[in-house]
């Protein structure tokens, strides 16, 4: 019987079973027959003990008890039982830091022995215990094994700096050992310098001030002889190195891009991904004339086909950094299309993705091939699917205008097919093609009202519905129309709602006496009935307009609107530039930097593109997209600043307390319709009689109530506005001279000069480009970032000709003040970007606030009086100009061509009191009272207004202008 149970444990032990064995056992004394097995003198029986222990572990039992008696299985030659043992250290070190130094004496051990297999992976795993009291012992083995002879353990003992970097920074700092890492780089092994290049990566990304990778052309020249023979991830490690390099100048930058170009016919998608990237940030450095450009060009295009040859889930990342790729520079693919052609058995967001991109790369050449495709496409059976082809065919429309009207007969197809959602999103694209080519394709109007009672989606109605409003004399039923929209009006989502509310009233404005009832039934519907803040406020503006100016609110409602751009969705180009310099990044996925997805202080870098590096003093770029034109009698905007407000609209009324008496506005001498039905009188105050106006209707109009004040008779500003006439005086206009706004040297050779005016009541950007370089500049343009007053341009920077070498042009930049606000630190601060063929450059510059100033900014004496009173004594500012010889009428004129207007003057005891109100464009009033010492070389000024903080430019301005003058 013992010789055969020894037979049978022979054969167990000689067996060749899988390791599913030991993840079976169901013994009730498991840890203690474990403990034993052990303490074992058979190495074999050892060796499968620890297997059951780790198997144990790995399904979540806690085998913690057998710490010391799995410590003492560390003392054997076998690899492999020394794999499973340290293995189980680094699961259990955490829990058992006490237990855990029990090791150390063999960690040390084996980190000089004669086997490099075993010295590399006790270093290894010395470096995954995350335990402190281990870390101190773990210097002097790492100090060894980073100088070891075998490269294996050199490249091992890299890795185990930068987890150690991670336990104990400081440590690692004190014992020298980021110096060893940097001396790394330059050893002989690829594969240790690619180590070496990935834990200084590591280490400088969770500290991104260290400025551990100094890198130089005698390192690059390294990392680019390393790259050629180690494994693939260590390449994926050196080319994203390089890819934080910035080159000295175009020819380094070529020659570095002809050492990586080799990398792109890697098996590795990620390689090639890597590679990538640093090809498209040193391009930017290369001029666009170059041979080797455009030879570049053409060798990128191949890889990034091949990677869609993959599986599913990789073609999906290639598509989304192909996008990017495509957004920064499409001439790399405007050959490819084809590629991107949808196949049947592609998954639903590789499809998406690769609709995506061919609208992007659609141009006058392939337009047709793609339209062909893409009406295939909105005949598929996935409904999302068909949704974005339909799509697409409007947004190749607005892109190519050429296709436009081969893309209009499209959709009509589509719409024939009287399939549900696709009539819908063919709708929604039709509106956007009116918008993009007015008065060219309204002759489908009526296919479109057919298929009116089909629209059940919100977005297909507020689109058709915008339709009917935008182009109502047109229709001849348009009302009707509106009409049945309306008899659900609660039901319908806000979108509709409020597209409805519009629309009624661009119908009312251009058939005014058909459609009275309705827009007073739409107007009560929104602000009586409706709960929503957004519709009822939009209908008491609309209210309001059409109660006291019906001429204004049709200036308003029917002005003429911007055309839309071509891309709407194209990503920033400020974000685009980071994105691109994270190609092959899970950031290069989302579309997101890193920061927006990544905790904690590791990978929150900006990376810019070398060429955009340092090249302009705003480290903020404007936006992407900027108002075309400017819209007539904007309403008066605040200037909000991230935490509060200057004021509100409220704070901005120039009525005075209703203590003081009834409200004073400006006077009203038009007649309009009274659509509240007595409503606008409670809510305005006053009454008085109107005239017949648009529809028949009388009219009943806020009043011009004269002003009944309190005050003492003999109060100094009551007397003041006793004065016969106010001060006549002539026009004209005052322009800063010329400044420097952005060097030469600090924009490759364009020096941009300017001033601001506003002339005639247009404001003006007089700008001068100086071409100081030996190329020529061309394709100038220009944006603004949001700013306190809303500054934007209102037409494009035209600059016709080429700018020659040592030539300069002149360019007048008509400005608006529609444009998106945000309180800048200063408050007339202005961030610039202007682009030419060379590059983007950045630059700030600080506007005279006196552009801001309106031509009606002229104040009833009355309404002056009782603002000033009303304005808190906490917002006046006083300020003193010296060395200032001027006297009042001077004075008077001079402000006067900054549209400073004098209200009224007095002289008391020989001294002359200027009382002058300005108006802002964003609607805020300041008033001030300037007294003027005949023969004194002095003025001193009071400010007053509801937004304190343009006192001191309002000061800055007068000092300018009066100075100005006395100088002259």
């Amino acid at each position: 019987m013992e010789w055969a149970s020894q037979l049978c444990e022979n054969r167990h032990i000689g067996s060749k079973m899988t390791d599913s064995k030991y993840f079976t056992t169901t013994k009730k004394g498991e840890i203690f027959e474990l403990k034993a097995e052990l303490n074992s003198d058979k190495k074999e029986k050892k060796k499968e003990a620890v297997k059951k222990v780790i198997a144990s572990m790995t399904v979540g039992k806690d085998v913690s008890a057998l710490f010391p008696d799995v410590v003492n299985c560390m003392q054997t030659d076998n690899l492999e039982l020394k794999k499973l043992v340290y293995l189980y250290l680094m699961n259990y070190a955490k829990s058992q830091p006490d237990m855990a130094i029990m090791a150390v004496n063999t960690f040390v051990k084996d980190c000089e022995d004669p086997n490099p297999l075993i010295r590399a992976l006790a270093v290894r795993t010395m470096g995954c215990i995350r335990v402190d009291k281990i870390t101190e012992y773990l210097c002097e083995p790492l100090r060894k094994c980073l100088k070891d002879e075998d490269p294996y353990v050199r490249k091992t003992a890299a890795v185990c700096v930068a987890k150690l970097h991670d336990i104990n920074a400081q440590l690692v700092e004190d014992q020298g050992f980021l110096d060893t890492l940097k001396d790394l780089i330059s050893d002989s092994n690829p594969m240790v310098v690619a180590n070496a290049v990935a834990a200084l990566s590591e280490i400088a990304e969770s500290h991104p001030n260290s400025n551990l990778l100094d890198l130089n052309p005698q390192s690059i020249n390294k990392l680019l002889t390393a790259l050629n023979e180690c494994t693939e991830w260590g390449q994926i490690f050196i080319l994203d190195c390089l890819a934080n390099y910035t080159p000295r100048d175009d020819r380094e930058s070529q020659s570095i891009c002809e050492r990586v170009t080799p990398r792109l016919s890697h098996a590795n998608s990620a390689v090639v991904l890597s590679a990538v990237k640093v090809l498209m940030k040193f391009m930017e450095m290369l001029p666009k004339d170059l041979d080797y450009y455009g030879t570049l060009l053409k060798k990128l295009a191949p890889p990034l086909v091949t990677l869609l040859s993959a599986e599913p889930e990789l073609q999906y990342v290639a598509l989304r950094n192909i996008n990017l790729i495509v957004q920064k520079r499409p001439e790399i693919l405007k050959h490819e299309m084809k590629v991107f052609f949808v196949k049947y058995n592609d998954p639903i967001y590789v499809k998406l993705e690769k609709l995506d991109i061919m609208i992007r790369l659609a141009s006058q050449a392939n337009i047709a091939q793609v339209l062909a495709e893409l009406k295939e496409y909105a005949t598929e059976v996935d409904v999302d699917f068909v949704r974005k082809a339909v799509r697409a065919i409007g947004r190749c429309a607005i892109k190519v205008e050429q296709s436009a009207e081969r893309c209009v007969s499209t959709l009509l197809d589509l719409i024939q097919t009287k399939v549900n959602y696709v009539v819908q999103e063919a709708i929604v694209v039709i509106k956007d093609i009116f918008r993009k080519y007015p008065n060219k394709y309204e002759s489908v109007i009526a296919t479109l009202c057919e298929n009116l009672d089909s629209l059940d989606e919100p977005e297909a109605r507020a689109a058709m519905i915008w339709i009917v409003g935008e182009y109502a004399e047109r229709i001849d039923n348009a009302d009707e129309l509106l009409e049945s929209f309306l008899e659900g009006f609660h039901d319908e989502s806000t979108q509709v709602q409020l597209q409805l509310l519009t629309a009624i009233v661009k119908l009312f404005l251009k058939k005014p006496t058909e459609t009275q009832e309705l827009v007073q039934q739409v107007l009560s519907l929104a602000t009586q009935d409706s709960d929503n803040p957004d519709l009822r406020d939009r209908g008491y503006i609309y209210w309001r307009l059409l109660s006291t100016d019906p001429v204004a609110a049709k200036e308003v409602v029917l002005a003429e609107k911007p055309l839309i751009s071509e891309e709407t969705d194209l990503i920033e180009p400020t974000l685009l530039e980071e994105l691109t310099c994270h190609i092959g990044t899970l950031a290069s996925v989302y579309h997101k930097p890193p920061s927006a997805f990544v905790e904690g202080s590791r990978g929150v870098q900006h990376k810019r593109l070398p060429v955009r590096a340092g090249s302009g003093e705003s480290s903020e770029s404007p936006d992407a997209s900027q108002p075309v034109g400017v819209v007539a009698d904007t309403p008066p905007a605040v200037i909000p600043s991230q935490g509060d407000l200057l004021g509100d609209l409220l704070n901005l009324d120039l009525a005075p307390p209703t203590s003081s008496g009834p409200p004073v506005v400006p006077s009203m001498q038009m007649g309009a319709m009274d659509l509240l039905g007595g409503g606008l009188d409670s809510l305005l105050g006053g009454d008085i009689g109107g005239s017949p106006a648009m529809g028949g209707g009388l009219a009943s109009a806020p009043a011009a109530v004269a002003p009944s004040l309190g005050a003492p008779a003999n109060s100094g500003l009551d007397m003041l506005f006793d004065l016969g006439g106010s001060v006549g005086m002539p026009s004209g206009s005052f322009v800063v001279p010329k400044a420097v706004w952005l060097p030469a040297m600090k924009a490759k050779g364009l020096e941009i000069s300017g001033t601001f005016a506003r002339r005639g009541g247009v404001l003006q950007m007089e700008i001068s480009l100086t071409n100081k370089a030996m190329s020529v500049m061309t394709d100038f343009a220009i944006q603004f970032n949001r700013n306190s007053f809303g500054l934007a341009p209102a037409g494009p920077l035209q600059v016709l000709t080429p700018l020659s070498p040592n030539q300069t042009t002149e360019i007048s930049l008509p400005l608006s003040t529609v444009g998106p606000v945000m309180k800048m630190e200063p408050l007339n601060n202005l961030q610039v970007a202007v682009k030419n063929n060379i590059d983007v450059f950045y630059f700030s510059c600080q506007y005279p606030i006196s552009i801001l100033f309106v031509e009606d900014g002229k104040m009833e004496r009355q309404v002056f009086l009782a603002t000033w009173k009303d304005i808190p004594n906490d917002n006046e500012a006083q300020f003193q100009i010296k060395d200032c010889h001027v006297n009042s009428d001077t004075a008077t004129s001079r402000l006067q061509t900054c549209n400073i207007f004098t209200i009224a003057k007095r002289t008391v005891e020989g001294q002359d009191m200027l009382y002058q109100s300005i108006k802002l464009t964003n609607g805020i009033w300041i008033l001030v009272e300037l007294r003027v010492q005949t023969g004194s070389p002095g003025c001193m000024m009071s400010v007053k207004c509801r937004a304190p903080e343009v006192a001191q430019l309002v000061f800055q301005c007068y000092e300018m202008v009066l100075k100005t003058s006395s100088d002259a």
